[in-house]
Order: C-alpha cells, then sequence, then structure tokens
C-alpha cells in the first residue's frame, strides 16, 4: 500500500483499534459461556459487543480525546467536525450461530465526509480498509494489501446482487420493486451485512442493497467502495450512509437500479 493520504495516522490508529477487538472477539466466537440479551428492539446483544465497543471507546478517549464517537451500544460522547463510528460486531446474529460472517466496523467522519472505514472480520481471516484518496484495499496488514476496484459490468442483465434478507422490503412495502430487480439481473445471492458491500468494492458483486439500515451499519463501508470506484447511496439516491438504506454499486449501474428500487424519484 504506497497511496498517502491526510488520515495515514488515523488509519494506522484504526487498524491497531481493530487488531485489539479481534483478539477478544474471535477469543468469545463460539464461547460456550457467550452472554446474549434481547434490546429493546428485539435484536441480539452479546457480551462481546459490549467490550468490543468498550475497547474501541478508550482507545479513541486516551488517543483522539477530541473527537467525538458514536456507536451502537453506547451512548454518543463529545462533539466536533470528527466523529468516530463504530459498529461493535456487525452480524451479530451470525456471531451468535456460530456464522463466520460478522465483521467490526470502524469508521471517521469528517465535517459531514465518511473519510476512512475499516472493516475487520477476524474469522473469515480478511480485513478491508480506505481511506479518502488512497484508495481501498484489503490484507493482513497495511504493509501487506491488494488494492480493490469495483467491477466493469455495465449491464443489469448481466450483473450479480446481494443482499440481506427479503423480510425488510416487505417490511418497508417495497418488495414488489425489489422483486424486479432481482428478476432483472443475472444472479442473486443473499451474502448479507458488510460482505455484500465489500464484495461490491472488490468486483466480486456488482450491486447491494438494504432497505433500512443504521449509520453505525454503513459509515465504514462508504469509503471501501468509492475508494474502489464504486458509488454508495440510499435506495433513494441520497448520498453516503445518511439516508436509512443502501444502495452499493460499481457505479455503472447505479442509475438503473435506483430506477427500478425507487421508480418515482426525482432525479
Amino acid at each position: 500500500m504506497s497511496l498517502r493520504s491526510g488520515y495515514d495516522d488515523d488509519l494506522r490508529l484504526a487498524h491497531v483499534i481493530a487488531d485489539q477487538v479481534d483478539a477478544m472477539t474471535t477469543e468469545r466466537f463460539r464461547a460456550q459461556d457467550l452472554v446474549v440479551s434481547t434490546k429493546p428492539d428485539t435484536t441480539p446483544v452479546t457480551d462481546a459487543d459490549t467490550h468490543a465497543e468498550e475497547i474501541v471507546r478508550a482507545q479513541l478517549a486516551r488517543t483522539r480525546p477530541r473527537d467525538a464517537v458514536m456507536g451502537e451500544e453506547m451512548p454518543d460522547t463529545g462533539h466536533g467536525p470528527r466523529q468516530w463510528v463504530i459498529d461493535p460486531i456487525d452480524g451479530t446474529k451470525n456471531f451468535v450461530r456460530g456464522v463466520p460472517v460478522w465483521a467490526t466496523l470502524i469508521a471517521l467522519i469528517d465535517a459531514g465526509r465518511p473519510v476512512l472505514g475499516v472493516v475487520s472480520a477476524p474469522a473469515l481471516g480478511r480485513r478491508w480498509w480506505a481511506a479518502e484518496g488512497s484508495g481501498a484495499w484489503t490484507g493482513r496488514s497495511l504493509s501487506s494489501a491488494t488494492r480493490l476496484h469495483v467491477s466493469d459490468v455495465s449491464r443489469l442483465e448481466d450483473a450479480s446482487l446481494s443482499y440481506s434478507s427479503l423480510s425488510g422490503w416487505e417490511e418497508q412495502d417495497r418488495l414488489e420493486s425489489f422483486l424486479d430487480l432481482t428478476r432483472t439481473v443475472w444472479r442473486t445471492r443473499a451474502y448479507g451485512d458488510f460482505w455484500s458491500y465489500v464484495l461490491v468494492a472488490e468486483g466480486a458483486v456488482d450491486v447491494a442493497c438494504e432497505p433500512e439500515l443504521a449509520l453505525h451499519d454503513m459509515a465504514a463501508l462508504v469509503p471501501i467502495v468509492t475508494e474502489a470506484g464504486g458509488t454508495f447511496t440510499s435506495v433513494h439516491g441520497v448520498p453516503g450512509p445518511f439516508g436509512g438504506s443502501a444502495l452499493a454499486t460499481n457505479g455503472a449501474l447505479h442509475e438503473q437500479v435506483l430506477a427500478l428500487l425507487d421508480p418515482f424519484r426525482d432525479d
């Protein structure tokens, strides 16, 4: 990895923090004494989720005390133009069931721009990252990495689509438009969660979308997709991770997908 960014120091810090979190989450994965509870929104949370966020917050409090922090499991802290956004374990349901598709997501938003993202999936032995202006990468370390590029597929009929589930689209009363998309593309697979989006960045998948997501679900994914040459908006075309839903494509397919998912959108 040779390209440099104004966020190189932040990126190195995010990797150090991810290493610390990975050590803990890997130890707790498939642990017999894993503690699982249910949050008010009925989604599961484990002691590993909470401990992972505590690790990230403790490191940021020590090394970036002036920055704000937003996480999934704890109240927001601080204020100012720089905000770290954390999803301690994206894919908690997989984590609970022993499925290795889960990751820690660490993002930095600066003056309203998602400028840095790290996605670390230790059970898969994979990590993906990007910083504004320095490209998107995957590998085991900053010194041993492969640059990512989205695909060059330009026709939906040739595209591969990944998603998480059908139920979310049904709950949003958008199932028919989503099914229209699935009938148009070449192939559909439900890789789900963070994995759908890093596969877009890798060029292995051409389209990924979900009808409802929180900022912590998306913030780290945006720089990885866009620095790989892709486009990331909401399903209504709102740029970045701020629209409450996600549509990531290789860029060439984006308007075609938006036309199917939101046919009444004003351009």
